[in-house]
């Protein structure tokens, strides 16, 4: 009797991971964003849920949980019950630079979540007014020395990736910068836009408006390879700003607990999403790459990122706030 019950339980543990997989999903997907609309990673999640409910029929409804550089939304998703009907797509911000940035993260970025896979990665564009004499790194950088202290940058907030990619450059070409925080990536832009500040460092879809209207012009990216976009922007590396290579990527991150089987059919699904043609123009369209790869990469990714921002955040000079 007791080996019979002991073969029962061995069968019931092999057969309910198999059956978590198969049952996923049994309703709509929330899908946890951080930010606003219409910026990076909102439109990543908009991009991969549309197409994923195009192939698979699964049903998202994305989450737009904004405030605190993504530990708001963080914070919500980490708590939420560990099915997988909870998603967060973060970004390199959320899990590379806040644990170095903030004293008080609310949650354990290593001990709270599951890193299931990136989703696509792609440049900040530096840019400036399009009236501005400056049309190149090498004209900002004359600028900057020919003024020190009095060049404004704006910034979605202190702290955000793009705040770091700026402070990142100006501490590769010795400069002094003053910063200006706002609330957000499309308010920055603007500024730059209507010359309330010389320079920001946005992603492709925050600039791409305002590029279209002729409102602003990019120097360059602020990576070190070019990105295939159709566009010749010149990265920072071969502008005088050795060794800067900051990139957002967006990734799909579980709450931790959530069952391995959920786990690997939200990756199986994610990256043949990502590998379709159509998904691929999307994105270059958007300035990025669809990036996708297995949970245990993703997690080597994430830790590898972590540890090279946490020597940036050092050498900049950024205090925890």
């Amino acid at each position: 009797m007791w080996v019979s019950r002991m073969l029962l339980l061995i069968i019931a543990s092999l057969v309910a991971p198999l059956a978590w997989g198969q049952d996923y999903p049994n309703r709509p997907i929330r899908l946890v964003v951080a930010f606003a609309p219409g910026g990076v990673v909102d439109t990543a999640a908009r991009v991969l849920s549309s197409k994923m409910t195009e192939r698979l029929g699964w049903q998202f409804v994305v989450d737009n949980r904004t405030g605190g550089n993504g530990l708001i939304g963080g914070n919500i998703a980490a708590k939420a019950v560990a099915d997988g009907h909870t998603i967060l797509l973060a970004h390199t911000g959320e899990f590379a630079i806040n644990q170095w940035i903030f004293k008080d993260v609310p949650y354990d970025i290593s001990n709270d979540f599951i890193p299931v896979t990136m989703v696509n990665d792609g440049p900040m564009l530096v840019v400036v007014n399009s009236s501005s004499p400056i049309s190149s790194f090498k004209d900002f950088i004359a600028a900057a020395k020919a003024k020190p202290g009095q060049i404004t940058y704006g910034s979605p907030g202190s702290g955000a990736v793009n705040h770091l990619a700026v402070e990142w450059l100006a501490s590769a070409a010795g400069l002094k910068l003053v910063h200006v925080p706002y609330k957000g990536g499309a308010p920055a832009v603007t500024a730059v836009a209507q010359g309330d500040v010389l320079i920001t460092s946005a992603g492709v879809p925050g600039v791409l408006p305002h590029l279209q209207s002729g409102r602003v012009k990019v120097l360059g990216v602020t990576t070190a390879r070019r990105w295939d976009f159709g566009r010749d922007w010149a990265p920072a590396a071969e502008q005088g700003f050795p060794g800067v290579d900051a990139s957002i990527w967006t990734g799909l991150f579980v709450p931790k607990g959530t069952p391995k089987a959920v786990v690997d059919t939200i990756y199986r699904e994610a990256a043949t999403t990502l590998k379709r043609p159509d998904v691929k123009e999307r994105f270059s369209t958007l300035g990025s790459e669809p990036v996708s790869m297995p949970p245990a990469e993703f997690a080597k990714k994430v830790k590898q990122d972590a540890e090279r921002y946490r020597k940036i955040v050092q050498d900049v000079g950024l205090q925890a706030q």
